[in-house]
């Protein structure tokens, strides 16, 4: 078979030329490149496959991360599997109203559920929680000052930086406090004729213990009322009441919750606060992701008070950050499941996994070592079952010890490292899962079903094989 017969004669052409100009660049840095023919052919077909085989796959999290930013954060429920495959086969009801038969919009789909189950007046989603973050302070603090506490200064993942999102988004950062102690009248007295905002910062994928202290959102709250009553706020050209009238003399409170908790969910002791607990503190508005905590698609979501979720519906950035008819089918469907908390906790699968108990996570994990018992000899594993700690992942619940069971793979024939390369790096499906004392670690709670048993199974039979 000639790669001529499987690609278009172009694009082997520029394969070509591409190997080719990587040996070049290769020996012009001092390289010694294989340039024989043969090598440069097999680095055309190397680079063929690369292009017949999907990047972003299918993995089996063995890890016991339960939200891995990694490997795409949480699985889908499969109601909401299901949703987004019968909406993207086809034409689909995205933004038609079929009672009116008129056009409709995409927001109706998922707002009235978020309502009931948050208790905002209003709803909108968009693209993930850094854009909802962005788009709160471009419209209600551009050219004007919002004050946050240093201790809520926080890095994320991907290098999301709370003063680089407020410095693109206009907004004039005012920081309060210390480090890791901020007191009610540090915001008192940072306010002055141009603000427009106080902020909160969910504390992310850091916690800190000891010598703290941080204000609260119901006392921000009672201040932004006080302040407001004696006028002394900016003017907020996109704050509008319920009658439509600029609102130029407010403070608004706003929360940035991140993990984005609709039940309670707590581990080690902590929990994390949910939407409905940080509205009703007093927050004019709250953000959130929706594939952290709450188990559903990549979106990020703003509630709060409809004449301010009425001025992001006509912001630009509306439009510019809005989510796509697949990602809304998922939402929604996710979202349903919530109506009664019991079904959330059996079928979001991230809830559950966070949920569960250690001895609920014991038959998942007996099933793996049972599986892997079935295909591979004792003369070159040990198999065994203890006890230890899954995590939440993505930004929630920090260090915090959720308790769990997983398999040991202890070697007696080749080595945790190179199976962990095959496990990865040789399979259409990885396999990812950790590394302890030469082990390998297989963690239960993060194996989502039989079919996930099995292939962890045979990706370890593979190995052995190839020895």
């Amino acid at each position: 078979m000639t790669l001529l017969g499987v690609l278009p004669r172009d694009l082997v052409v520029d394969l070509a030329r591409g190997a080719i100009d990587s040996a070049r660049s290769s020996i012009l840095k001092g390289g010694k490149p294989d340039c024989s023919n043969d090598a440069l052919a097999y680095e055309v077909l190397r680079q063929t496959l690369r292009l017949e085989k999907p990047s972003l796959r299918r993995v089996v999290n063995a890890s016991g991360v339960i939200v891995h930013t990694n490997l795409g954060r949480s699985p889908l429920p499969e109601s909401a599997v299901a949703a987004v495959e019968e909406v993207a086969r086809g034409y689909s009801t995205l933004e038609y109203d079929c009672a009116h038969m008129a056009r409709g919009s995409r927001h109706d789909h998922y707002e009235r559920l978020i309502c009931m189950l948050t208790g905002a007046e209003a709803a909108i989603a968009v693209n993930n929680n850094a854009a909802a973050v962005m788009m709160v302070l471009a419209e209600f603090a551009r050219g004007h000052e919002a004050v946050i506490s240093r201790g809520e200064l926080v890095e994320i993942g991907g290098s999301f930086r709370v003063p680089d999102i407020m410095a693109l988004s206009g907004a004039r950062m005012v920081e309060v406090g210390t480090t890791n102690k901020t007191h009610l009248r540090d915001y008192e007295r940072a306010v002055g004729g141009g603000t427009a905002l106080f902020v909160k910062v969910h504390p992310s994928n850091f916690r800190m213990s000891g010598f703290t202290e941080s204000v609260s959102v119901k006392e921000l709250r009672r201040l932004a009322d006080e302040l407001n009553g004696r006028g002394l706020a900016s003017g907020v050209p996109s704050a509008v009441d319920a009658a439509g009238a600029v609102d130029a003399r407010r403070i608004l409170v706003y929360e940035d919750l991140g993990s984005g908790a609709l039940t309670e969910i707590k581990a080690d002791g902590l929990r994390e606060t949910t939407v409905r607990e940080a509205l009703a503190e007093g927050a004019d508005l709250v953000s959130f992701s929706c594939d952290k905590l709450l188990g559903g698609p990549q979106a990020g979501i703003i509630v709060g008070k409809k004449s301010l979720v009425d001025a992001l519906k006509q912001s630009p950035y509306a439009r510019v950050l809005r989510l796509d008819k697949m990602s809304i089918a998922a939402l929604e469907a996710t979202l349903r499941l919530y109506l009664d908390d019991a079904t959330a906790r059996e079928r979001v699968p991230t809830v559950r996994m966070l949920t569960e108990t250690a001895e609920q996570v014991l038959p998942r994990t007996q099933a793996v070592r049972d599986k892997l018992a079935t295909v591979l000899s004792a003369d070159d594993v040990d198999l065994s079952i203890e006890q230890d700690t899954s995590r939440a992942g993505g930004g929630a619940l920090p260090m915090c010890d959720i308790p769990t069971y997983v398999v040991r793979v202890t070697f007696k024939h080749g080595d945790a490292q190179a199976c962990e390369r095959h496990l990865v790096a040789g399979r259409d499906v990885p396999v990812i899962a950790r590394i302890s004392n030469e082990c390998i670690l297989l963690d239960g709670r993060t194996i989502l079903g039989d079919s996930e048993v099995t292939e962890i199974a045979q990706a370890f039979k593979e190995y052995f094989d190839r020895m």
